[in-house]
């Protein structure tokens, strides 16, 4: 049994790592002109993604030099909120045994 406080948090790691993932996708779709950012829903929705991710992207961008157009910093966070997610089922599992 998992502290729910603990089920929380991982949910809304989980949650927060497809959103970085929708984010991704959505920037891949406008810069390939798939998808146009005219349309008001498409604009909205790629305005909210942006707002979501962008104060938690800006930080590892700041510090990971760029790679000639290649951004890597959704991965690093994704790598770091999986490592996040690991210590807390870590802590969790040790203070039930």
């Amino acid at each position: 049994m998992i502290n729910p406080i603990s089920d929380i948090l991982l949910t809304i790691i989980q949650l927060y790592i497809w959103v970085l993932i929708a984010a991704a996708v959505m920037s891949w779709l406008v810069a390939f002109n798939v998808i146009n950012t005219h349309n008001r829903v498409v604009y909205m929705i790629g305005d909210f993604l942006y707002r979501i991710t962008e104060p938690a992207l800006r930080p590892i961008r700041r510090v990971i030099p760029g790679l000639g157009g290649i951004d890597i910093s959704p991965v690093i966070l994704i790598l770091i909120l999986v490592f996040v997610q690991k210590v807390i089922l870590w802590i969790t599992f040790r203070y039930l045994l």
